[in-house]
């Protein structure tokens, strides 16, 4: 996920505060991780620098200043550009279930104890995002649906590996 994206998106709405942002994004995309403030305000100096934001000015208040920032139109025209192109499938290539699968079965030991494991932790995790999904809002469904598909289609992956178990190891082994 762009962080710095995502702030400028957060900043058409209008200017806001470092610690404003960082309350917004946690709020709508920072479910489990929410940003640190250095990783905000480090993001925030850099669309500064590249003129995507603008400071409109700091605020006095009980404590220090706190500078308010705004997108520019450059900053928008970023955002436009970003929302416009397609994100790259994220293809696998390199999993590392199945490199634990081949190591299993190269190590000669039964790689259908690391295909039950992670069967066992995909089940687990896939309970407590349909427990968050259930008690969540419309955007916790969204993300959540999310994440299960992908879980979902691990879970198929194994099933069809270890049909496979037997001739991935005469291959590995050869």
């Amino acid at each position: 996920m762009s962080i710095g994206h995502s702030l400028l998106g957060l900043l058409q709405q209008g200017p806001r505060h470092g610690y404003d942002l960082k309350h917004a994004y946690d709020g709508h995309f920072g479910q489990g991780r929410p940003l640190h403030y250095g990783q905000v305000y480090a993001t925030l100096s850099r669309l500064l620098k590249n003129g995507l934001i603008e400071e409109t000015g700091p605020e006095p208040g009980n404590g220090p200043d706190r500078k308010r920032y705004s997108i520019t139109a450059e900053g928008v025209t970023d955002v436009d550009q970003w929302l416009g192109r397609p994100e790259n499938p994220e293809l696998y290539l390199q999993s590392t279930l199945y490199s634990k699968v081949v190591i299993a079965l190269l190590a000669g030991r039964d790689a259908s104890d690391v295909v039950d494991a992670q069967r066992t932790a995909h089940l687990q995790s896939m309970r407590e995002l349909t427990a968050r999904k259930r008690a969540g809002d419309l955007a916790d469904k969204l993300i959540c649906d999310h994440a299960l598909f992908h879980l979902e289609a691990d879970l198929r992956w194994l099933e069809m590996t270890e049909a496979r178990l037997a001739d991935l190891g005469e291959l590995v082994r050869s």
